[in-house]
């Protein structure tokens, strides 16, 4: 039995699997509504884990164990389409809102300790997993923010009058490669966004998928490989496959006699490949709902199973023994200018901040870049800010009396 550490850097894993595609459109280009179009825009760097062309990487030395615990004649299945089945939609869906979209705060659940607070972009009428019946799923709710290039992500979502609550709330900063601190989970049981990791109609009527797809399994291993940061198993069988674990479509896989948009997604597959993202059924591959999916075509890539593929592979596998530690941010200073006020006067927050990957400032303004921030407090106030890394989160308060 090999051992499972396997000691290439996250520079050298890159390096192994040739050039990234050349990020296209603008994240301001998306276009605003339920289930639109990205307009060619792929969230995060072209250095990401999931827009990184894998066609080239190395086959992982279990790659045939980790296949064979999945079941090799497990057969792929597109959860998403254009049907229904008892009044749900079949896959995740999503939303594109512009930064004037109103923030409202969102009480977090199960677990929170896990979670980005802040207020969010979310609308009241936003789609929930599942709908126009929800039912007892995910329920994931999914905000693409297209003026400030922010991804919101809530799992177990739900809203009642008029307030949304959920057990699971993350925010990623779509222009750089974001990770959650180690250990932590998100949205999804990985720690990964849910977002990059949908099938869509946009992109496959455009032509080219450009980025790795979200997979489920089963059963997985107490363990997970960048770029997930969580493992949701107590299983510590070294043939499981860890959360981020990354199968390719082999090259030798002939995909001439499948429609045009079947060989999109197979596209994908050779070249981004799929990242394990979730305890579930077998080799479920993740995308959006929509009405205009050919769902005729899509039964036909059930045809495609677990033997067809291979492993990526991997970086480190971290298990409970060896989890990278490290130092969370630093906050010198966090200050509000003026500290009194009368009611909707602006107040600039101010802080200085090192080694921090993403900010967040609540209740009222969310996630922010640079150093500073105009609110104005319709009551006194006590603002926090929290700053986080992979390492973890530190927070620093600053109050606000209105008179």
């Amino acid at each position: 039995m090999r051992h499972l550490t396997v000691t290439l850097t996250l520079a050298a894993l890159l390096s192994l699997c040739g050039s990234a595609f050349s990020q296209a459109g603008s994240c301001n280009g998306m276009t605003v509504g339920q289930l639109t179009s990205l307009n060619g825009f792929v969230p995060f760097q072209s250095t990401s884990f999931w827009n990184t062309d894998i066609s080239a990487a190395p086959v992982d030395p279990n790659s045939a164990n980790y296949i064979n615990f999945i079941g090799s004649t497990v057969a792929f299945h597109p959860d998403f389409g254009a049907a229904t089945i008892k009044n749900q939609t079949i896959g995740i869906p999503y939303q594109v809102v512009s930064g004037a979209q109103a923030k409202v705060p969102v009480t977090l659940g199960l677990y929170f300790d896990e979670s980005d607070n802040g207020p969010q972009p979310i609308p009241a009428n936003a789609l929930i997993e599942g709908y126009p019946k929800p039912g007892n799923g995910d329920r994931h709710v999914l905000v693409l923010e297209k003026d400030g290039c922010w991804l919101y992500e809530l799992f177990n979502a739900s809203i009642k009058n008029g307030h949304w609550s959920a057990d699971q709330a993350s925010i990623w900063d779509m222009t750089i490669n974001t990770q959650r601190p180690f250990t932590w989970t998100s949205a999804d049981a990985a720690g990964l966004p849910v977002f990059v990791g949908l099938a869509r109609y946009d992109e496959v009527a455009a032509g080219t998928i450009h980025h790795a797809l979200r997979f489920t399994v089963p059963s997985s291993q107490r363990a997970f490989v960048l770029p997930a940061t969580h493992w949701a198993s107590t299983n510590t069988n070294p043939n499981a496959p860890p959360m981020g674990l990354r199968l390719r479509l082999k090259a030798s896989f002939d995909i001439s006699s499948y429609p045009a948009d079947d060989q999109v997604i197979l596209t994908a597959l050779k070249t981004y490949g799929m990242i394990l993202a979730d305890n579930g059924s077998a080799l479920f591959v993740s995308g959006a709902p929509d009405t205009r999916w050919n769902d005729t075509n899509l039964n036909l890539l059930k045809n495609v199973h677990a033997s067809d593929f291979e492993v990526v592979q991997t970086a480190t596998i971290y298990t409970p023994g060896n989890v990278p530690t490290g130092p969370s941010p630093t906050i010198s200073s966090f200050t509000a200018n003026p500290t009194s006020v009368s009611a909707g006067q602006p107040v600039t927050l101010s802080w200085t901040v090192s080694n921090g990957e993403y900010n967040i400032v609540g209740p009222q303004a969310g996630p922010v870049r640079g150093t500073q921030v105009v609110v104005a407090p319709t009551g006194t106030t006590t603002y926090t800010l929290y700053s986080t890394n992979q390492f973890g989160q530190t927070t620093a308060t600053a109050t606000v009396t209105v008179h």
